[in-house]
């Protein structure tokens, strides 16, 4: 997908005193909008928007905005929702989340812990919130 590394980015950054230089230089390396990624994941994974929509139990108009990129900046729970609806894997979960700028999912939090177990599993975003209320917590989408 990029040309270069992460680790050479920071390096070359580190080293760069003009950062209008920097981001000129490497503009084909900097990440497009979330939109573009997931819309990109869409087709890599042969996915239909609408069934995705449907499956991870969003309020239909808000995940749409979200593909269109009218919502720039979903809340993580919502993206965790339409992760776990084009069952993306929890490496490409983690992954999605980080490019969003999120927190990635950290075991040592029962919530965290409960939705790493959902993925790995391969639950539905209704069971994934099932077992979250059962366990005394938040569900994704409340």
């Amino acid at each position: 997908m990029y040309e270069k590394e992460t680790e050479e980015l920071f390096s070359q950054l580190k080293e760069d005193a003009d950062i209008s230089r920097f981001l000129s230089e490497n503009e084909g390396e900097m990440a497009q909008p979330l939109h573009v990624y997931l819309e990109d994941l869409l087709t890599q994974k042969q996915l239909n928007k609408s069934e995705v929509v449907q499956a991870s139990l969003l309020e239909r108009t808000y995940a749409y905005h979200i593909f269109s990129g009218d919502k720039k900046n979903p809340s993580r729970p919502k993206l965790l929702a339409l992760a776990m609806a084009m069952h993306l894997s929890l490496a490409e979960t983690q992954y999605l989340l980080r490019y969003a700028g999120l927190g990635l999912l950290y075991p040592r939090h029962p919530w965290d812990s409960i939705i790493i177990s959902a993925l790995e599993r391969g639950l539905s975003v209704k069971d994934a919130n099932n077992l979250l209320y059962s366990l005394g917590e938040k569900d994704m989408l409340g």
